[in-house]
């Protein structure tokens, strides 16, 4: 199976280039698993946001999260990505992403083409 492109939606490529360099590596390594048709390795459905997106665990010194759909056939569309600070997801990050996400089915239903970044 071909690797997919990453779609990066938002500030969500800008957010984890501010992860310290050991949650920037981990997030990167999930993300290729993802892109190959894998699971990452420690991971959660965010049913809150839409059905299909995920939520990829990263566990250094602190915890951080990347909020991704896969069910899309051209590619990883990441959400959000943040430092989880607390037991609950803040409903800001919650709320953010499901705009996000609601933003590209709009525009796929419209025949939009994403405006967002890909690598």
């Amino acid at each position: 199976m071909s690797e997919r492109p990453i779609f990066w939606v938002g500030s969500s490529l800008e957010d984890i280039r501010d992860f310290p360099n050991a949650a920037r590596q981990r997030a990167g390594f999930e993300l290729a698993l993802v892109q190959s048709g894998a699971m990452p390795s420690d991971w959660k459905a965010i049913p809150g946001v839409a059905r299909g997106v995920y939520e990829i665990r990263v566990h250094t010194e602190r915890e951080y999260r990347v909020l991704y759909v896969a069910n899309f056939a051209d590619g990883v569309y990441v959400l959000h990505a943040f430092e989880k600070r607390s037991q609950r997801t803040r409903r800001h990050d919650i709320e953010l992403a499901r705009k996000r996400y609601r933003d590209i089915v709009g525009d796929r239903n419209s025949g939009a083409k994403f405006e967002g970044t890909s690598t």
